[in-house]
């Protein structure tokens, strides 16, 4: 027991173990929030997994459009309501 009471008068203990402390549990940059930061993370990396995916897969759409001429006026009419000038345009919205 007294060795270890020895420990707790030293100076250099008492303030390593205060530093630890602050350093584990007050400070900006404790344990809890570097936790929910790294997690954060994770989750956006993972958002910009889904969205590098989807503009490839736009990009392949767009030239698939841009090469095929009859595709790209489909979806200008489904899309955009376009229409030729000698035809009519009805849209039916079904309740």
């Amino acid at each position: 027991m007294r060795r270890y009471l020895k420990y707790t008068k030293n100076f250099y203990f008492l303030f390593t173990l205060f530093f630890v402390i602050w350093m584990v549990f007050i400070d900006s940059n404790d344990i809890f929030t570097q936790f929910k930061l790294r997690s954060k993370v994770k989750e956006l990396e993972k958002q910009k997994a889904f969205y590098l995916e989807r503009k490839e897969k736009i990009k392949a759409d767009r030239e698939e459009l841009m090469s095929n001429y009859e595709l790209l006026e489909k979806f200008a009419r489904e899309r955009y309501l376009m229409k030729r000038k000698t035809e009519d345009l009805y849209v039916v919205v079904e309740e």
